[in-house]
């Protein structure tokens, strides 16, 4: 009752400011009256429509439900644009030489050429190589930028993982300092949801294949993507993975990283493709035995 009677003083307080703007634009008489033709047919309908809503409590959440739903996404929305599509300068530059970089390399990989560990660097079956092809490029084109490596244990919210990239520090400006700018090659792909709603999937489409910007750009980003991801799962009564968490998206970017600047060593390639042999499950015993007794021969024997 107490929320009918807040919705019915409103509803009064509205069309007291309808009827006063009705009558200031149209310059009416103390003669005007609901329901005839003219203006009033729409002011009459509008109100109708408010009064038909106020007793349908139901409709009325519902509908509460969706405002704030687009209130949301549109937030999510404006933030992405922001941190995306405004860039400075510096980032400007960085980007277009990664993206130059990264063509020329596409275009050896489809002319056939192949990276030192035998792949071709296209696409993602050999990320470290592409990194450091891309490195090289900027490199020479005037940017100090490394190869990155974060490494994090796991905790009571993420599980332990490891991550590499790019970046670039600028020292150029005294006064600004200095300025680390990211690099992430598959950036898109690390926000996709095969079960993501309409929306969600709608603002990652915003997104670009290859992110190119400011430390504290991308983690506006995380924090963005990171809600929306959790606002995704909640409406679809889904669980949501600990690898989409904002913490662990952070970790992957954000934390204490190894930075190598060499374009030569493999130190980090190698390190990743390396496969670490399984400890043999064999009996101590039997190892001794095939070993000191090479020329004993065994005979089968059929267990009935």
């Amino acid at each position: 009752m107490r929320r009918i009677t807040t919705s019915v003083s409103t509803l009064t307080k509205n069309v007291t400011s309808w009827l006063q703007v009705e009558m200031e634009d149209q310059s009416l008489d103390t003669s005007f009256e609901f329901g005839f033709d003219g203006i009033n047919h729409g002011l009459v309908m509008s109100i109708d429509n408010h009064c038909h809503s106020l007793f349908d409590l139901d409709d009325d959440v519902n509908g509460d439900l969706e405002e704030k739903n687009r209130c949301f996404w549109a937030t999510q929305h404006q933030g992405l644009e922001t941190n995306v599509y405004k860039t400075s300068s510096l980032e400007t530059k960085i980007r277009n030489a990664t993206k130059e970089a990264i063509n020329e390399i596409e275009s050896s990989a489809e002319s056939g050429t192949l990276c030192v560990c035998s792949r071709k660097m296209g696409g993602t079956s050999c990320r470290i190589c592409l990194l450091r092809e891309v490195s090289k490029r900027l490199q020479k084109a005037g940017f100090n930028s490394a190869i990155c490596k974060t490494k994090w244990k796991s905790s009571s919210d993420i599980p332990p993982g490891e991550h590499t990239f790019l970046d670039v520090r600028d020292n150029t400006n005294p006064k600004k300092g200095e300025v680390r700018v990211m690099i992430e090659v598959n950036f898109k792909a690390e926000f996709e949801m095969a079960k993501g709603s309409d929306e969600y999937n709608k603002l990652i489409k915003k997104l670009p294949e290859v992110f190119v910007g400011k430390e504290e750009r991308l983690s506006n980003l995380i924090k963005i993507l990171c809600m929306a991801a959790k606002k995704c799962m909640k409406d679809k009564k889904m669980h949501m993975g600990p690898w989409r968490k904002q913490k662990y998206m952070e970790a992957k970017w954000l934390g204490p990283c190894e930075r190598n600047t060499s374009i030569t060593s493999l130190p980090i390639g190698y390190a990743e493709r390396i496969i670490t042999k399984p400890k043999s499950r064999a009996s101590m015993l039997t190892i001794d035995l095939l070993e000191k007794l090479p020329t004993l021969h065994c005979t089968t024997v059929k267990v009935l």
